[in-house]
């Protein structure tokens, strides 16, 4: 009894500080969310709203797009990163000259605040000044200009995001690649088994568990990004690269609809949390079922 008081004693700083900075935060949005509190209105005191403002979400056209754009956003570069993440995984496994050194450039992106990224990408990327609309349009005629062609500028979002988080991959599959035990592999090449069925039926079940994590890591982040996008694109060409977290922003800042911004910003918690459900279903609980019968 006085071993479990102590671990409650030591975890109480901990609880404390997360019901400080989770709980509480949590509960204001969700209160805010119920109100029409507008700082540019005629009356900017916060009124009781009941559920106007989630109405309001489900006929908001912007809202709407943005979501879809950001779900596009997150799929190609989570999918992205993961299978290219993998490949330079295995590739640092194996020896070749200046590894060493090969790491240590790979992993230089991590170490750089998004908001350097995107000015970065944003001076790269400008017509007259950047290498890359010169590169491209010396080279190949090709006109590139993510302030104009919408394409244009969800592609380069995509690349950037992939170039900086991409590190990230590779050293969390590098070191589930690095714990994997040599006996199954070893007992599929003296049965005969091929590379790939090696891969789907060795490898790929001892990844399991760290891909799903990194999954889960990457999405959530994806979802919610901002200041990359807002440095390189500032959401356009119109409305292209208004991913969610730049629509809550405009919402909450430029705006003022603090009551609005709150409503969405908890809506898109929901929708993340339900995929990440649905995710964690269809790979992790119906594996674990299959393997029961």
């Amino acid at each position: 009894m006085n071993s479990q008081k102590t671990g409650w004693l030591l975890l109480a700083p901990t609880l404390v500080i997360l019901f400080i900075f989770g709980v509480v935060p949590f509960l204001y949005v969700l209160v805010t969310s119920f109100v029409h509190w507008n700082a540019f209105a005629a009356d900017p005191t916060p009124h009781f709203a009941g559920v106007d403002n989630y109405r309001q979400l489900v006929f908001d056209d912007q809202f709407i797009f943005s979501i879809w754009q950001t779900a596009r956003f997150a799929f190609f570069v989570v999918l992205s990163e993961l299978v290219l993440g993998y490949m330079l995984a295995r590739l640092m496994l194996s020896d070749f000259p200046f590894k060493g050194l090969f790491r240590t450039i790979h992993a230089l992106p991590l170490m750089v605040a998004p908001i350097a990224v995107g000015a970065t990408w944003r001076l790269l990327t400008v017509p007259g000044l950047g290498p890359l609309p010169y590169f491209l349009d010396t080279f190949f005629g090709y006109d590139y200009r993510i302030g104009s062609f919408a394409d244009q500028a969800f592609f380069t979002t995509v690349v950037m995001d992939i170039w900086h988080w991409t590190p990230l991959v590779t050293l969390t599959l590098l070191a589930a690649l690095s714990s994997l035990p040599k006996e199954p592999f070893e007992q599929a090449q003296i049965d005969g088994a091929s590379r790939f069925q090696i891969f789907w039926y060795v490898t790929l079940p001892f990844l399991r568990p760290a891909i799903l994590a990194t999954v889960f890591i990457r999405m959530m982040d994806a979802l919610r990004t901002v200041d990359e996008i807002w440095m390189l694109t500032g959401g356009g060409p119109a409305a292209t690269t208004r991913y969610i977290g730049l629509y809550i922003w405009r919402v909450v800042f430029p705006k003022t609809d603090y009551g609005y911004g709150a409503a969405v910003s908890l809506v898109t918690l929901f929708l993340t949390i339900v995929l990440c459900w649905l995710l964690y279903v269809g790979l992790v609980a119906r594996r674990g079922q299959k393997s029961v019968n």
